[in-house]
């Protein structure tokens, strides 16, 4: 409404956007598609329509915001005031950010439309809703029997039960989005949150449906032994661990619910809350104008809030660059590499007789590999990270202890056999890698003269070891420090910031 252009123009210009910025930061999906694209909307509808036959949907007048200045109905996000439940003042009509509750716009004290920051009036308006209370028997069992959910989305969902479920309204008076399928409703639009989660379903539908396998979707969402995973934000986990699976109990049908909803707490940004509109933040097209892509994944992977809401600052930036990416893990791999060239004319090394230490090093690689692997599958990210960089400290504190660079003097075997284990270490590193830094992975894999694209890797690679008198070639430094102060990078960030804003 502020720019003045249909919603339709704005949402294709930050779709293509994003599609952008996910390839320029190596996240790729098999099918990154939009709720605004048809199979999503008859999906959506005839699986409402199911729910409305199964009589868990009824009408109700409502009382509404209504902006009497923008002469429209409000929809939940364009009205904020103060949160009845915690008084937090930028509370938004669908959801308080401070206390993650649920919230209708009606509730909040001190409203305003963010549009033109008017107090809106109460109308009245016809809509539909879901009777989400029929499930809370369902929905309270499938959460405690649910062991695979973390802590945080365990403890608020079966507060939120609780405190008593009510029922969800479905429909909004939107001009903008999927046109409501009851009877009586038209004019009336699906309320975003509603159709939103289901898009988990569509987007599966679509994708199989462009393979010319349609009947594929129903693998993952009826076989028992599939299982769907969802990396969300604290604040959304109501609509993936109560409203999804109501709506999925609501068909009827024997649908798969979320398996696991591993929902992270929040960053927050040198101590305080990110905000678009105070710009307390790093966008992702900044992001990239400042360093590599790899700097920021290997960062905030680190400090990724498992457990607790933890603080982005540029001196843990710093740290997390200079100390672990360059000093630990980029040293080591240099200098096992340009050992090996200098050397051994840039093949891997025939070792012979190796000692108890050798084997134990091996050993204990193969272990921590198995390590990631499993923190991996347990999806505690920030662990299998630490693990993988623990792999280039090991690998340090090997050549520190057999020093190559004194014995291939005076033992020149017991040096080839140090480089020899040294590069199966490198190896390892290159496909353990992949999911956090995966550029600097391929990087490695060029490094070690194999193919490069680590994402077709097989995890056994990793300790398949490299042969005897395979050739490398030229080491080259996979990482450069930041030599930039903290007061510098937060002016190099105004900078980017002023050239980004949209004028």
């Amino acid at each position: 409404m502020r720019l003045g252009i249909p919603p339709k123009e704005l949402t294709d210009q930050y779709h293509n956007t994003v599609v952008d910025l996910f390839k320029k930061w190596n996240i790729s999906f098999d099918n990154y598609t939009r709720t605004e694209n048809p199979v999503h909307k008859k999906f959506v509808q005839d699986l409402l329509l199911k729910i409305y036959d199964n009589k868990y949907i009824f009408t109700e007048e409502s009382e509404l915001p209504y902006c009497p200045k923008c002469a429209r109905f409000l929809p939940d996000r364009f009205v904020e005031g103060t949160c009845p439940h915690c008084n937090y003042e930028q509370a938004r009509g669908d959801q308080c950010d401070a206390c993650g509750r649920l919230l209708e716009p009606t509730k909040l004290n001190q409203p305003y439309c963010t549009i033109c920051r008017s107090t809106p009036i109460i109308e009245k308006s016809t809509h539909w809703y879901f009777d989400m209370p029929k499930f809370a028997q369902q929905l309270h069992t499938y959460i405690e029997n649910n062991k695979q959910l973390p802590d945080n989305a365990r403890n608020f969902s079966l507060n939120f039960l609780k405190e008593g479920l009510k029922p969800r309204p479905i429909t909004r008076d939107n001009k903008w989005g999927i046109p409501a399928p009851f009877p009586g409703a038209q004019e009336k639009t699906i309320y975003v949150w509603v159709e939103a989660v289901l898009g988990y379903l569509s987007a599966t539908i679509e994708y199989f449906k462009r393979l010319g396998k349609e009947e594929n979707w129903k693998e993952y969402w009826f076989n028992k032994d599939a299982r769907t995973l969802y990396f969300i934000g604290k604040d959304n986990i109501p609509f993936h661990t109560l409203i999804l699976p109501a709506l999925l109990l609501a068909t009827q049908e024997d649908y798969n619910l979320p398996w696991n909803v591993d929902s992270t707490e929040f960053l927050m940004f040198e101590d305080q809350a990110f905000s678009k509109s105070r710009r307390i933040g790093v966008w992702i097209d900044e992001a990239l104008q400042l360093f590599p892509a790899d700097y920021w994944r290997y960062a905030l992977l680190s400090i990724r809030p498992e457990t607790k809401d933890t603080n982005f600052t540029w001196k843990t930036f710093m740290e997390k660059v200079n100390s672990d990416l360059n000093d630990t893990l980029g040293n080591f791999i240099h200098r096992t590499l340009s050992f090996i060239n200098t050397h051994f004319a840039s093949a891997v090394p025939e070792p012979s007789k190796l000692d108890e230490y050798d084997k134990r090093i091996l050993q204990s690689a193969k272990k921590k590999t198995e390590k990631i692997a499993q923190n991996i599958e347990d999806f505690r990210l920030q662990a299998a990270l630490r693990a993988a960089i623990g792999l280039s400290h090991l690998g340090n504190k090997y050549l520190n202890t057999k020093e190559p660079w004194n014995t291939i003097k005076t033992n020149p075997q017991e040096s080839a056999n140090a480089l020899y284990v040294a590069v199966q270490i490198v190896k390892a590193l290159a496909i353990t890698l992949e999911p956090f830094i995966p550029l600097t992975a391929e990087n490695l894999l060029r490094l070690l003269n194999l193919p490069c694209h680590a994402h077709e890797q097989a995890w056994s690679e990793a300790t398949e070891p490299l042969k005897s008198g395979h050739k490398i070639t030229k080491a080259k430094p996979l990482f450069t420090k930041i030599l930039a102060t903290e007061k510098e990078l937060r002016t190099m960030l105004d900078e980017s910031s002023s050239k980004t804003v949209p004028k």
